[in-house]
């Protein structure tokens, strides 16, 4: 497939924001936040305070989601909606670089708003995703995206690993400094790679568009609306009821892991080092997965990358040594690229014309809000039972009750239910 110069610079934020994922929310911020902003002295209890940050953002973004989604249809404003949480996630990462050593309040509290700004952009730039594509390049361009995400991500989070590991060679007095300034660099990197999506991706003209004033206040109206179409669209619903839980599991990983091992005693160095191979594996294994997935097809692949994860999350319960944790590390590098690129584009095939942002939004309200449940269960289960290997093992209930639900969903049923679909 030819890409042209939309799906480059609409795939370029994948590149732009990941870099807020990775350096950010999964290697350094957990563990500054434990060794530097929090107490290092009492690890059990930074775990469960990042937990609660976490599923806080979570919380917050799953009671706007769908509402911004609908007013951003209505409105025919995705793109100036991804530029409004753009420059809260980058103002507010940047910001880090300023919060000085035992702050954990003003740390934390910028660390949600950084997330909230990263979430909520990207229900705009999903809800681009369909109008550039088609049924048979919706997986291709998805995969794509998170591809050059993980080696976009994954280059600047090795610049910055040099940055914290060697701060002598870019003139960098000591490590605490380092750090702050890879906040600072993120917010530098994810503001100058989001400009491409805002200029040459056209945004699809909403034939019944309003002004966005009166799409605000006509938002809470056309959510009840939204309600009652996922009633009609069933299986659109039990695909979300199913993504729902599966990807709850995906994301906690992904965003209590490192965290998780420097609680079992692992050293910042070998954290740093699975990450960075997590980004790697990722960028080819998006790419390969997509392959996969057409041999196969889509749903079952998505079901692997499921298995998958469970497998490396009940491993993870046992692992006592560097070398485990490195083989984990390459095991969810194989299958995070596939999971969620192809669940967006799984999903871009049951919604109806007209109506991207709008369901777009629920889907990323669904996923952020179960991202709620998983931070929350792992940081209790270990705060109640003092044991981060038993707070890790509850997490393969989300998967295994995810993957049943998707065995449920019929997509050419779903499709056709989407192209059927008539509001009226």
């Amino acid at each position: 497939m030819k890409y042209n110069k939309e799906i480059w610079s609409w795939s370029l934020y994948d590149w732009a924001n990941s870099a807020f994922s990775t350096t950010v929310m999964a290697g350094f911020f957990p563990i500054f936040f434990e060794k530097y902003w929090s107490n290092p002295d009492d690890v059990i209890q930074s775990t469960y305070m990042l937990g609660m940050g976490n599923a806080a953002a979570s919380i917050i973004i799953a009671a706007l989601a769908p509402f911004l989604g609908a007013i951003a249809d209505r409105g025919s404003a995705k793109k100036k909606f991804l530029s409004i949480f753009v420059f809260m996630g980058v103002l507010t990462t940047g910001s880090l670089w300023i919060v000085s050593q035992g702050d954990w309040q003003m740390a934390m509290f910028l660390y949600i708003v950084a997330t909230v700004g990263f979430m909520g952009s990207n229900i705009f730039y999903d809800a681009l995703l369909p109008s550039l594509t088609t049924t048979k390049t919706v997986d291709t361009v998805s995969s794509l995206g998170f591809a050059l995400g993980y080696i976009g991500g994954g280059l600047l989070f090795l610049v910055n690993v040099l940055m914290y590991q060697n701060p002598d060679w870019f003139g960098i007095i000591d490590q605490p400094t380092a750090i702050k300034l890879s906040f600072l660099s993120v917010a530098v990197w994810w503001g100058i790679f989001t400009i491409p999506i805002l200029l040459y991706v056209k945004e699809p003209e909403n034939p019944n568009q309003i002004q966005l004033n009166k799409a605000v206040f006509q938002g809470w109206a056309q959510l009840k609306i939204t309600f009652s179409h996922l009633k009609s669209l069933k299986v659109t619903g039990l695909f979300l009821l199913a993504y729902w839980l599966y990807i709850d599991g995906v994301d906690t990983i992904i965003k209590m892991a490192v965290k998780m091992g420097s609680t079992l005693g692992f050293e910042t160095g070998t954290l740093i080092t699975a990450l960075l191979m997590v980004q790697f594996i990722a960028f080819p294994a998006a790419l390969a997965y997509n392959w996969f997935a057409s041999k196969i097809g889509t749903k079952k692949a998505v079901q692997i990358a499921i298995g998958g994860y469970a497998v490396a999350t009940f491993l993870g319960t046992f692992m006592v040594s560097e070398i485990h944790f490195y083989g984990l590390a390459a095991l969810i590098g194989i299958f995070q690229g596939g999971i969620q690129a192809l669940s967006r584009s799984l999903f871009a095939r049951l919604i109806p014309k007209g109506k991207e942002a709008e369901f777009f939004g629920f889907y990323n309200m669904l996923g952020k809000f179960a991202a709620v449940i998983g931070p929350i269960m792992m940081g209790w289960v270990t705060l109640v039972t003092e044991n981060a290997r038993i707070g890790i093992f509850s997490i393969t209930l989300l998967f295994i009750a995810g993957s049943y639900l998707l065995s449920k969903v019929d997509m050419e049923k779903g499709e056709q239910m989407a192209k059927e679909f008539n509001p009226s």
